[in-house]
């Protein structure tokens, strides 16, 4: 806990415009800040923190929103814009001021996570976000070396992006040395919040991607299919670009990884049909124009799965290894709502990434995955899950 004066004052951009407020008086500062704090997911994470003890700050651009939940949880707050360009750059990192690690969850990510890191790096502030992008994941784990000499951990994917797949892909990977291929799969049951959404419809605008010898490779949404195994019985599931292809490749070493899910009837079929209606929606969703309209539908029509969905749905995970032998090991997880899930692991990462060490011991400066911070048994450790290795 970082003491400062009673009253925080706003802060100022550079060019005479307080971007930043505060409205709560404090005689301390907490250690993390959730941004993004009024967004569906960001909301959950700020109300678990608070029901375990945690006093984070909350922060964001809406200022009426941030305020109000704030309000709501006697929290301090902070409104600041992400920085476009140059301009704001001094009033993300005074808002940055004795804050120790930053839970970012506000995306779409491919737009706000650089600006974040950038941040980060510059005040020594550790970052973990939820996003699902596989550019995004890239991108973070190029700057490993900048953030090695910054101090800073960096864990993009730190909820149902990529937790839970993560972590039993590096426990299946240690009870099979020399593993050449991982396929993974999952159910996620209860609807998406607005910000997956939108986030859905750039990757299935975006295909397919599949990891084959070490390289990602393109291909059609929904193929190559399977039926999966999952505890709750068998499904056929289809290939989609889930950010494990990053992950998994950076967590094992493994070349050959392949993700699966339901995908859309429309989609999941083998025929040329199939092919075609895929073809089309990832032609028009390519569309700026098209892309737009259906962001702006989705805004205004998904609003989330309430608490009474969430209680009531949960999540399934099946994955296996292989090793050039054909010796494989096989294993599932099953938990709570996704967005649950999310919050119960981000408020776990923050504090053991503030801490400096995990259940797997010291965390280390640099790009990690969920696993490399944190050990595959993390995912133990979330309420509600079980996880079983064959």
């Amino acid at each position: 806990m970082v003491l400062r004066p009673a009253t925080v004052p706003g802060w100022v951009d550079g060019v005479d415009n307080v971007v930043a407020t505060t409205t709560r008086t404090v005689s301390a500062v907490p250690d993390w800040m959730i941004y993004g704090a009024n967004g569906y997911t960001g909301r959950l994470v700020a109300r678990l923190a608070v029901a375990r003890g945690e006093r984070p700050v909350l922060a964001g651009r809406n200022a009426a929103e941030v305020a109000a939940l704030a309000g709501e949880l006697g929290l301090e707050h902070r409104v600041v814009e992400l920085p476009t360009g140059r301009r704001g750059t001094a009033a993300l990192l005074a808002a940055l001021d004795g804050i120790g690690l930053v839970a970012h969850c506000a995306g779409p990510y491919r737009v706000t996570a650089a600006p974040m890191v950038d941040a980060c790096l510059g005040a020594g502030t550790h970052y973990l976000d939820i996003t699902g992008e596989l550019p995004v994941f890239e991108e973070i784990y190029e700057r490993h070396d900048e953030a090695v000499a910054a101090g800073v951990v960096l864990l993009p994917g730190a909820g149902f992006d990529v937790v839970p797949t993560d972590c039993l892909a590096a426990l299946l990977a240690a009870q099979v040395p020399g593993a050449v291929s991982l396929e993974l799969a999952f159910l996620a049951r209860g609807g998406m919040s607005p910000g997956t959404a939108k986030t859905a419809l750039g990757i299935a605008g975006g295909g397919g991607r599949r990891r084959v010898g070490g390289e990602l490779v393109p291909t059609r949404y929904g193929d190559p299919s399977r039926v999966v195994p999952f505890p709750s019985g068998e499904r056929r599931v289809g290939s989609v670009p889930w950010g494990d292809v990053v992950t998994a490749y950076r967590s094992t070493g493994i070349g050959d990884i392949t993700v699966y899910t339901k995908v859309p009837a429309s989609m999941a079929g083998r025929g040329r049909a199939a092919r075609l209606r895929t073809a089309l929606v990832q032609k028009l969703l390519g569309y700026r124009i098209i892309h737009g309209i259906a962001t702006r539908v989705v805004g205004a029509r998904v609003a989330g799965p309430s608490p009474d969905t969430r209680e009531a749905t949960g999540v399934e995970v099946w994955g296996e290894v292989r090793d050039a032998a054909g010796g494989s090991r096989s294993g599932t997880l099953v938990g709570p709502n996704g967005y649950d899930l999310t919050a119960d692991a981000v408020v776990r990462a923050a504090g053991y990434v503030l801490a400096g060490r995990g259940p797997a011991g010291p965390i280390a400066p640099g790009a990690h995955t969920p696993s490399s911070a944190l050990g595959g048994d993390f995912a133990r450790e979330l309420t509600g899950v079980t996880l079983e290795l064959g």
